[in-house]
């Protein structure tokens, strides 16, 4: 096994950072040697959080439970997805030539076959050379 040594023994591996995406926490330098306030302020959230989760199970699971759970963070995600529309129904040129190619080119596309058929099919039984099944006269 002179080829395969573990991750731990090699040499660090150096991340890399995407342009748009964060460092993971594990990955910050800055993780591990926090101040004592910053500590403090994160095992407040941490206790505040644990106490939410214990208070929402609380009602979650009680069987005399007569209303619904409202739960002010859902409330105010759902509104904001329901309302905030804009990033997904922005006007690109992208969102213009996919409308087009899937909501007018197939109509015009079966449009022109029919018509083309339709004008096709009445030039042959004017020439006599088509009969159809179905007479729309006698």
């Amino acid at each position: 096994m002179a080829g395969s040594e573990s991750a731990s023994s090699g040499p660090p591996l150096h991340y890399r950072a995407a342009p748009l995406v964060p460092l993971p926490r594990e990955l910050d330098p800055a993780e591990y040697d926090q101040t004592p306030a910053k500590r403090l302020a994160e095992a407040e959230r941490l206790a505040n959080r644990a106490r939410l989760k214990r208070q929402f199970q609380l009602q979650l699971n009680n069987p005399h439970r007569a209303d619904l759970i409202e739960d002010p963070a859902m409330l105010r995600w759902t509104y904001a997805r329901i309302h905030n529309i804009y990033p997904t129904t922005r006007t690109t040129p992208k969102t213009s030539l996919l409308g087009l190619l899937a909501g007018v080119l197939p109509i015009a596309v079966l449009w022109y076959a029919l018509k083309t058929e339709r004008d096709y099919k009445e030039k042959l039984t004017q020439e006599g050379k088509y009969e159809r099944n179905f007479r729309l006269y006698y």
